[in-house]
């Protein structure tokens, strides 16, 4: 079995791409919505990025090739963005966890008004 062919790994890859559509969708929106929503958005994110992070990890075992074509791509666009060349991706998820969480206490806070 390879690697995009585990039941595991579908449904893990399904849930990822709900959250970021859920995540992306709202977007916009966040300046403007009531504290309970950001809350919610902020935690669909946090759950999102941890999502990604297994996924990565997983991706970095793996001995298929398509885990690991996936992989550099994943590498690629990390460069793209201005990121490293061969980046430590598990650096960058913490970078991003220490963002979200500047984010709940801003809306704790209720930083986040227009």
């Amino acid at each position: 079995m390879t690697f995009f062919q585990s039941d595991v790994v579908r449904a893990e890859l399904a849930e990822i791409q709900e959250l970021q559509e859920e995540v992306y969708g709202a977007l916009f929106k966040f300046p403007t919505m009531p504290k309970e929503d950001k809350q919610y958005h902020i935690d669909c994110l946090e759950r999102l990025i941890e999502k990604q992070k297994v996924l990565y990890t997983r991706l970095s075992l793996s001995d298929d090739p398509q885990a690991k074509v996936m992989k550099e791509n994943i590498l690629k666009g990390a460069a793209d963005m201005g990121l490293p060349q061969n980046v430590d991706m598990n650096l960058v998820f913490n970078d991003i966890y220490k963002m979200v969480d500047v984010m709940k206490k801003a809306v704790d806070e209720d930083r986040f008004k227009m």
